[in-house]
């Protein structure tokens, strides 16, 4: 189980969720990071009084260390300090909660530390997969997911022996805030339309990669490498309720399934004390009132993501690094007001046939393809 905690991302959706958790816990945080949120940043370590904190923003850096004088904290900036929390000796878990592919480094130094990883940075394994497991598998790093859909998967897979007997994965998803929205009826979305996500409360990206679906693309990217299984065997369906989590398809027909309240504090929880549990302050799911369950089929036309992420899948190589990066800087640019709702499959579309793809990448390969696809996409 773990006792020491660094925690990147400190001041997002899940980071704030993983220190509530750590409080519960009673687990000591050892390093705190963020991008550039001083007030909460200073509210955070004086609660939980780290011995590092990082800020990536300099400015930002400089005026909480001029906050914190007053207490024996080292205050660092940029991706050396990211790196340093990332391997800081004392922590023996990495929760790494820092949105896009800036994650990747870190997560990758942490993994070379043996450290457990409670990964909740789906970009790492969808940019590098393959160099994130092979080098878990090196190093002897455990590799705990804290998404909730990689989360169930991984609790309903603890009783199968071989991963033989598994006929596929199933991925549930809301289906996002226009779920039933044909592509035509999607062009004049707003960003604040796209900020409405019916279930979850999460980052602007994340829900707008769930209004688009390109977040279940992501996680479809993520369970294959993983759980190392074909795409093919990755599915996804749209569940509206949220209450079902994922589910494991079995060789013999059966299925099992996690079922819980939409809440992420549940999957980061387990991801400190796996293979055991602990007692929980929250409210368990009340089957007699949370309604009929349902499922649908995507709608990959509509929502074009989805189906660009598998073809990615398919194709292996740099492509899954292009289309995550594209995609971020079309998100960032619809959230800015600079682009249309379906300009984002677009942009990314257009990102793929621009950028080569490398197969069997390095990772300065697939870093090189990460810069390529924003600069098609910020020169557009």
């Amino acid at each position: 189980m773990t006792k020491t905690i660094s925690v990147l991302g400190s001041t997002g959706s899940i980071g704030r969720q993983t220190l509530q958790v750590a409080g519960e816990l009673g687990l000591r945080v050892a390093a705190l990071t963020a991008n550039s949120q001083v007030d909460l940043m200073e509210k955070q370590v004086r609660r939980f009084c780290p011995e590092l904190v990082v800020m990536m923003d300099e400015d930002a850096a400089n005026e909480l260390r001029g906050r914190l004088s007053d207490l024996p904290v080292c205050v660092m900036s940029g991706e050396a300090g990211l790196l340093a929390a990332a391997t800081l000796e004392e922590a023996d878990t990495v929760v790494t909660a820092v949105v896009g592919s800036v994650g990747l480094r870190p997560t990758l130094a942490a993994i070379e530390k043996g450290k457990r990883i409670a990964l909740a940075n789906k970009e790492t394994l969808v940019c590098a997969g393959e160099l994130v497991m092979d080098a878990a598998d090196r190093f002897g790093a455990q590799i705990v997911p804290v998404d909730s859909e990689h989360s169930a998967i991984f609790q309903s897979l603890q009783g199968c022996r071989d991963r033989k007997e598994i006929r596929r994965l199933i991925l549930t998803c809301s289906g996002g805030p226009f779920f039933g929205k044909t592509y035509r009826e999607l062009e004049p979305v707003r960003p604040a339309d796209a900020l409405k996500h019916p279930n979850w409360s999460m980052g602007a990206k994340i829900t707008i990669d769930s209004a688009t679906l390109m977040n279940k693309g992501l996680e479809v990217i993520e369970a294959m490498r993983l759980y190392r299984l074909p795409v093919e065997q990755v599915d996804a369906v749209i569940h509206r309720q949220s209450i079902i989590h994922s589910l494991v398809e079995f060789r013999d027909g059966a299925m099992i399934a996690q079922l819980g309240t939409p809440d992420m504090k549940l999957p980061i929880r387990y991801a400190f004390t796996w293979p055991n549990r602990a007692e929980s302050p929250d409210g368990p799911l009340d089957l007699l009132s949370c309604g009929a369950l349902t499922f649908h089929a995507p709608d990959m036309d509509a929502f074009p993501c989805l189906r660009i992420a598998r073809e990615c899948a398919k194709a292996g190589g740099t492509s899954c690094a292009v289309m995550n990066a594209a995609n971020e800087e079309a998100v960032m640019a619809f959230l800015r007001g600079e682009m249309g709702f379906n300009d984002i499959p677009r942009q990314v579309e257009r990102a793929l046939s621009a950028v080569a793809v490398k197969y069997t990448p390095t990772l300065e390969d697939i870093l090189e393809a990460d810069r390529m696809a924003r600069e098609v996409v910020r020169n557009r």
